[in-house]
């Protein structure tokens, strides 16, 4: 019971910043409450969102993953590769799209899980071979044109409602994890390992099996993300990605998912990610330059962890 208030708790405040923040800004700048602009906010998080949503789940075993901006470039050149320039279907390319995300994940985990590597070090040289194998595949180049099936995925829209699609994927993936974990026994040793690993462990879970999952779960994340960019931007470019691992971790912690593990929320993070995109989007109608943009998010995001450490701390005095 402890775990859901507070993840009720961190819902409920970022949520409020979110709307206070839409409310400043709005007022500052009224072409921010505008519907086509509501659009271009749920566009441009998709990316992060989906990203940020596998993230979630390695961070709540206390883990960490900081590969995942290369696995997003890599994964991408692997679909190019196969659907532009060897004139595979869509679905093949973008099934080994996946299947290479999950592979890089699980490899993460088996490092963590079996091998007893810290995440950080793990992920950290995962990063560095998955770019290198990206900017190796790509050879510097830039691989561009992709069919219109293919596109679909990035730029389509629902019938007449003139809905992207990314967005419909994105809502989903967020809906499917939610029911996973809240509802499954999946969620609650995810939460557990986070909690407390070795009283886990004691309790006969199967802890580096779930481990291994999680960060599966991250890398699958970041291979679905790079699918719908590169469907988006019709192209495939080896340093796509950049940074991404950050933007992700922080959309997770501004949404109240604690970096020590145990507790969060899936929807806390995907309104963490809002938050994100929101103030981008806000600073850029105000003609705010771009490196005063990056120390207003650095900013955000030493707020949210120090919250998150004052209610640690606090949990702890009780």
């Amino acid at each position: 019971m402890k775990i859901h208030k507070k993840i009720n708790f961190s819902n409920m405040t970022s949520l409020i910043a979110l709307l206070v923040l839409c409310v400043v800004i709005s007022i500052a700048e009224p072409a921010f409450r505008t519907w086509g602009n509501m659009i271009n906010i749920l566009q441009q998080v998709t990316v992060i969102a989906v990203i940020a949503l596998g993230v979630n789940i390695v961070i709540f075993t206390g883990g960490i993953d900081i590969s995942v901006g290369s696995v997003v470039g890599f994964t991408g050149i692997v679909t190019g590769k196969l659907i532009v320039e060897n004139g595979i279907s869509p679905f093949i390319g973008v099934a080994a799209a996946l299947i290479v995300g999950v592979l890089c994940g699980t490899f993460n985990g088996i490092m963590i899980a079996k091998f007893k590597l810290q995440p950080m070090i793990a992920t950290l040289a995962m990063m560095s071979m998955a770019r290198g194998a990206a900017l190796t595949l790509a050879d510097g180049q830039t691989i561009s044109g992709y069919s219109d099936s293919f596109r679909w995925i990035g730029v389509g829209e629902i019938g007449g409602t003139k809905i992207p699609v990314q967005i419909i994927f994105m809502l989903f993936l967020y809906i499917l994890m939610f029911f996973l974990m809240r509802y499954r026994k999946f969620g609650r040793y995810i939460y557990s390992i986070g909690g407390n690993e070795e009283a886990t462990r004691l309790s006969g879970i199967n802890v580096d099996k779930y481990k291994i999952m999680a960060y599966a779960i991250s890398g699958l994340g970041a291979s679905v993300a790079s699918v719908i960019l590169v469907a988006k931007l019709n192209s495939a470019q080896s340093t796509a990605g950049l940074d991404y691992e950050m933007d992700a971790i922080a959309s997770c912690v501004i949404g109240g998912t604690s970096l020590i593990g145990g507790y969060g929320s899936v929807w806390g993070t995907f309104v963490g990610a809002i938050i994100m995109i929101v103030i981008r989007n806000g600073l850029n109608l105000l003609n705010v330059s771009s490196n005063l943009q990056k120390l207003v998010i650095g900013v955000v995001i030493l707020l949210a962890v120090l919250a998150d450490s004052i209610r640690h701390k606090a949990g702890k005095n009780k």
